[in-house]
C-alpha cells in the first residue's frame, strides 16, 4: 500500500541527490573543464560511504527493491530514487504522490560565483541535467535554476529551461550585486514566465545565510545531525524566512504582480508561519507610504491581495497549518515532503494531518492538491 492514499497528493518539494560527475556530463566542453568538484559541505563527512554505496547500486534492481521497506526512513543518497530516475518512479508509486516538484541539492556549488561565463554555463548544464532526470516520468516536474546577474543571459537561461521541459524556475531570493529583480531590465524574464505559464520558485539556500555566522560561534558544543553543516538548525529556523520575505515584499510593493497578473510563484522549504503577520505588515506598509511612494499609490489592489492571487507557500510539518489556514484562508499553503532530505522527517503527512484535524475537507483538498494545481497552472 502507498504511504499516501485516500485523496490526490501533489508534493511541492522534493530533491535529487547528485553523484560525482552528474553535472559534468551535461555541460558544454568549455564549461566542463572549469566546473568545480561537487561540494557537499557539512554533509560530506556523512556522504562518502553513502555515495560509494549509491554508485554501486546504480541500475541494481535487487538493491533498489531492498530499499522499498525503508521508504520513509532512508534519507539522502541512501533513499530509493535519490539519484536514479527509474528508482524514483518506483518511489513515487510507493509514496502515492501524483505529482512532485524536483529540485537539485548541491550542484549549484560547482558554478556559482562572479565568473559569469562559468555561472551561466553551469546553469545550462544544471537545467539539462534536471530535465533529463525528470523526462521519462510525467509525474516528475523538473525545477530549473537561473541566477540574477545579467538580465539578457538570465532571460536566455529561462527560455532554454522551458524549452527543455522544466516546469518551474528557481530564482535566488538574494538580488546579488546588480539590479533588483524588480528592475525594468528584468521585466522580460517575468513576462516570459507569465506568458509561458511557468511559475518561479524561491527555495531555501537561494538567499544565502540570513543568520550571521558569528551567532554559531557561541562557545557551546554543536549538536545538530550534520555537525554544523548546511542543514537547518534552531537559530537558522528563526531567520530562514527573511530572504524570501524581502524578495516577495519587493515584488508586491514594486508592482511586478500588478504588471504581470498571470505571474505565479512558490516559496518552498522556508516555512510559512511567518506569512500570517507578513500579510498584515504588507498592507500596513502600503497604507503608511502611499503618499510618498508613487509605486504604491499606483497599486489598485491591497498588497495582500496580490499574495492571495499569485503566491503559495510550503509550511514545515511542525508548523500549525490548521491555525495558519484559519488566519490567512485556505488558498496559500501547499503539502510537501522534502523527499529524500532528512528535514522532511519520517512522516510529514502524519504531522500535517494532526495539525489539520479540525480543518474542513475542502480546505484539506486545497492544501494537498488544488493549491498546487493553481500554482502550476493546471486543472489538477
Amino acid at each position: 500500500m502507498p504511504y499516501a492514499e485516500g485523496r490526490v497528493y501533489y508534493d511541492a518539494d522534493s530533491h535529487l541527490m547528485e553523484l560525482p560527475d552528474w553535472l559534468e556530463q551535461f555541460a558544454d566542453a568549455e564549461t566542463r573543464e572549469r566546473l568545480r568538484p561537487l561540494y557537499l559541505g557539512g554533509a560530506g563527512a556523512l556522504a562518502a560511504d553513502a555515495l560509494k554505496a549509491a554508485a554501486q547500486r546504480k541500475g541494481d534492481t535487487d538493491a533498489a527493491a531492498a530499499l522499498e521497506g525503508a521508504l520513509m526512513k532512508a534519507k539522502g543518497w541512501n533513499a530509493l530514487g535519490a539519484f536514479d530516475p527509474v528508482e524514483r518512479s518506483r518511489a513515487l508509486d510507493l509514496l502515492g504522490f501524483e505529482r512532485q516538484l524536483v529540485f537539485s541539492t548541491f550542484a549549484a556549488t560547482q558554478f556559482q560565483g562572479d565568473d559569469l561565463d562559468l555561472l551561466y554555463g553551469g546553469t545550462a548544464a544544471h537545467n539539462r541535467a534536471v530535465a533529463a532526470f525528470c523526462e521519462a516520468d510525467p509525474r516528475l516536474i523538473g525545477v530549473a535554476n537561473v541566477p540574477w546577474a545579467d538580465p539578457e543571459r538570465t532571460l536566455a537561461a529561462v527560455d532554454e529551461a522551458i524549452a527543455l521541459g522544466c516546469g518551474a524556475v528557481h530564482v535566488p531570493s538574494h538580488p546579488g550585486r546588480g539590479h533588483s529583480p524588480t528592475h525594468p531590465d528584468y521585466e522580460p524574464v517575468w513576462a516570459t514566465l507569465a506568458e509561458r505559464d511557468v511559475p518561479f520558485m524561491l527555495h531555501v539556500g537561494g538567499g544565502g545565510r540570513s543568520l550571521r555566522p558569528a551567532f554559531h560561534d557561541n562557545g557551546r558544543p554543536v549538536s545538530d545531525f550534520l555537525g554544523g553543516g548546511e542543514n537547518i538548525r534552531a537559530k537558522d529556523y528563526m531567520t530562514i524566512h527573511q530572504p524570501p520575505e524581502q524578495f516577495l515584499s519587493a515584488m508586491v510593493l514594486d508592482g511586478v504582480f500588478e504588471t504581470f497578473p498571470r505571474l505565479r510563484g512558490g516559496c518552498i522549504e522556508q516555512g510559512a508561519m511567518w506569512v500570517v503577520p507578513w500579510l498584515r505588515r504588507l498592507d500596513i506598509a502600503q497604507d503608511t507610504f502611499t503618499k510618498t511612494e508613487p509605486t504604491l499609490s499606483a497599486l489598485p489592489l491591497r498588497a495582500s491581495d496580490y499574495v492571495h492571487r499569485q503566491l503559495w507557500f510550503t509550511p514545515f510539518p511542525t508548523e500549525p497549518v490548521g491555525w495558519m489556514t484559519e488566519q490567512c484562508g485556505d488558498d496559500l499553503f501547499l503539502f510537501s515532503s522534502d523527499y529524500p532530505h532528512p528535514e522532511g522527517g519520517r512522516d510529514p503527512l502524519g504531522r500535517f494531518e494532526a495539525s489539520l484535524a479540525a480543518t474542513g475537507d475542502d480546505a484539506k483538498e486545497r492544501f494537498y492538491n488544488r493549491n498546487f494545481a493553481e500554482m502550476m497552472g493546471t486543472s489538477g
